[in-house]
């Protein structure tokens, strides 16, 4: 979600920059230069660096100042810093993230949704699927990304493993990210709406190894993806294939 407001432009604004290691871990800031630099009021940057510190991004001490926190410290799983990262020059390394922690979760969520799914989540896979093939067939990049990430949420939400299913703000943010980013073909292909129909069969016969089978047909896909629009358009792939790729 994005953040609204004076504070929230300037929580994006130090974000990105906090990414990009234009401000780099370590480094000390006033409240001031936070005034300074950005051109808002005290309570404006004072605000910002609340938002930054309930993210982990720095620590505010009395008589210290703001301190940049390492990366590792940060929530890697907050939506925002997914969208910092993806827009910094490093984003092959958080593509290569994001793709292995959906190839260890997605596929067990798929064959947890098959044994146990009611049949109103099966109906609701079928139907974001139906709705990726309608957006398809319109050239609807939003409402194709839209109903993507409502299957993911709903797979993801159908594997009853409620840990797993706050992972669909991640993959959202991944989607939706790389529409933004121009990581996504020219053409929306047809073979990635029936990768997904795939899974809502298997799902909606209770096929647990066929569903699992089929998500990691859409994972390496996605990835494949990813790794030739990186490769032609140059931006962050030298990071990205020397670690494996990412995905849809």
């Amino acid at each position: 979600m994005e953040l609204q407001g004076l504070h929230g432009q300037v929580v994006d604004r130090i974000g990105r920059s906090l990414a990009a290691d234009e401000i780099r871990a370590g480094e000390v800031l006033r409240l001031e230069d936070v005034q300074e630099r950005y051109g808002v009021s005290r309570t404006v940057a004072r605000e910002a660096v609340r938002v930054l510190e309930s993210k982990r991004v720095v620590t505010s001490r009395p008589r210290v100042g703001i301190t940049v926190r390492p990366l590792a410290d940060w929530n890697l799983y907050d939506p925002q810093i997914i969208r910092w990262r993806l827009a910094s020059p490093r984003r092959g390394t958080q593509l290569r993230e994001l793709a292995e922690l959906r190839a260890a979760v997605e596929p067990s969520a798929a064959a947890l949704a098959a044994s146990g799914a009611a049949p109103a989540v099966r109906d609701a896979l079928t139907g974001h699927a139906r709705a990726m093939a309608d957006a398809a067939q319109a050239g609807d990049r939003a409402a194709f990304v839209a109903a993507d990430a409502a299957f993911h949420r709903a797979l993801l939400t159908a594997s009853g493993n409620r840990m797993f299913a706050q992972l669909a703000e991640v993959t959202e943010e991944l989607l939706v990210s790389r529409r933004e980013l121009s990581l996504m073909p020219a053409a929306l292909d047809p073979a990635a709406v029936h990768r997904h129909r795939e899974v809502a069969d298997a799902v909606a016969e209770g096929r647990s190894a066929d569903a699992a089978e089929a998500v990691v047909r859409i994972l390496d896909a996605a990835r494949d993806e990813v790794e030739r629009l990186l490769e032609d358009g140059g931006a962050g792939s030298c990071a990205y294939l020397a670690s494996g790729g990412a995905q849809k």
